[in-house]
């Protein structure tokens, strides 16, 4: 039998990101492995530019998924006035000008406006996608040795490093995610033993040898397909698949 943590993520708006094409941003029912790896490594302190430790981590992360509750989806539409030479903050901690060019607007019209008269600007138009009143049930455990083990989540998610979110910053929880332990031995088994029924989703690999589960002991009409959640946390890409098998458990 395998130790495994249990994980409630709960919040009134939350994001599980999907594949993102121009300006639209989806959201899945589950998290990603790339997502809660972030999570975890929020938890434990790690910064951005720890990439070795961040992909090791993912290397070693195996998950399963719960929804305990299905929320319903809603789209927040965000626009932003963005003026030419105006300096942001960056991800590296370092604030960035951007470039004027053809795409800013006139600042004759600009004027008009009665906006910071003679500055050209344009506008940034996105859409994200949130799971309103949502909640998953997370199992994980970690594969082979290395720099931290699950203990050391545990602690972490107990007592984190800085505050969690779910998916966005703006996406607080509003209950603890540190829910307990679990002893199974598959990741199958580990979110059987939660005892909620729900649509799960588990990977078709344990990747150590011993699966996830035996043929005839999946759920009717369980089905596999590869998911697209992995990220480069060398390269900072979103890249790689995996193998998963949705179902409903009952």
């Amino acid at each position: 039998m395998r130790d495994w943590l249990h994980l409630t993520l709960r919040a009134p708006l939350m994001a599980f990101g999907g594949v993102a094409i121009d300006h639209m941003g989806p959201t899945r029912d589950f998290p990603s492995l790339s997502a809660m790896t972030g999570l975890l490594a929020n938890a434990l302190g790690y910064e951005r530019y720890q990439g070795t430790e961040l992909q090791a981590l993912q290397d070693r992360l195996i998950i399963g998924a719960l929804t305990s509750r299905q929320g319903r989806r809603l789209t927040d539409n965000q626009n932003a006035r963005v003026y030419d030479k105006e300096p942001g903050w960056t991800t590296y901690g370092q604030p960035e000008s951007r470039n004027s060019g053809p795409s800013y607007g006139n600042p004759a019209r600009h004027d008009q406006l009665g906006n910071q008269a003679g500055r050209k600007w344009l506008t940034h138009r996105r859409s994200r996608e949130y799971l309103a009143d949502h909640e998953t049930r997370v199992v994980l455990r970690l594969e082979g040795v290395g720099a931290v083990d699950l203990d050391d989540l545990r602690q972490a998610l107990m007592h984190p490093a800085r505050p969690l979110f779910i998916g966005r910053k703006t996406c607080l929880p509003t209950a603890p995610i540190f829910t307990g332990t679990l002893r199974a031995e598959t990741v199958l088994d580990a979110l059987r033993a939660i005892g909620l029924p729900g649509h799960a989703l588990w990977p078709a690999d344990a990747g150590d040898g011993a699966g996830t589960a035996s043929p005839q002991d999946l759920p009717p009409g369980a089905m596999s397909h590869d998911l697209p959640d992995l990220r480069n946390w060398l390269s900072g890409l979103h890249t790689g698949r995996r193998g998963v098998i949705e179902g409903f458990l009952t």
